[in-house]
Formats: structure tokens, sequence, C-alpha cells
């Protein structure tokens, strides 16, 4: 799911590659492993308003206790281009 294509088109500039989104207890596993791989990670929260505006279903997220709940996963290898901002 692409939520803020103004975001996501930032990181991408910055070397980052949007992986996927999900929550507990995946989320933990999957940093852990894309860091064992070497890359670096970056979290981003899930924003229900852009996801809204996106037109991508977003009923999951209508809750804010729900929506809190998910990140989307972003890497880049180590070292990577720009600053985790």
């Amino acid at each position: 799911m692409t939520c803020s294509a103004e975001k996501e088109n930032r990181l991408v500039t910055q070397g980052w590659v949007k992986q996927f989104m999900t929550d507990e207890p995946r989320l933990s596993e999957a940093v852990e492993e894309y860091r064992d791989l070497g890359f670096e990670v970056r979290l981003e929260a899930v924003d229900p308003a852009a996801c809204a505006a996106s037109g991508e279903c977003s009923s999951c997220f209508q809750q804010p206790e729900i929506a809190a709940r998910f990140k989307i996963i972003f890497t880049r290898p180590a070292g990577g281009r720009g600053s985790q901002d």
C-alpha cells in the first residue's frame, strides 16, 4: 500500500526501497532479518488520512488504535545515500 506518494518519492530519492506494511509480530521479525542481511531499516507510520485520500482501501485504518500498530518498512543497503530524518 502506498498512502503518501510524496513521502514515498522523497524516501526513494534518498535510496530507500519500500518493502511492505505489517504489524507485530512480523514487524520485529522482518526488521531483524533485514538488519541481519546488512540493510538499514526505516519504519514509517501509516497516515490514515493520506490512505483515504489516495483512493486505496483504507477501512482497516479508520480506527486510530489499529492504524498506529502498522508500519511501512523501507530498506536500503548499509551506508546508503541520504540521512534518516
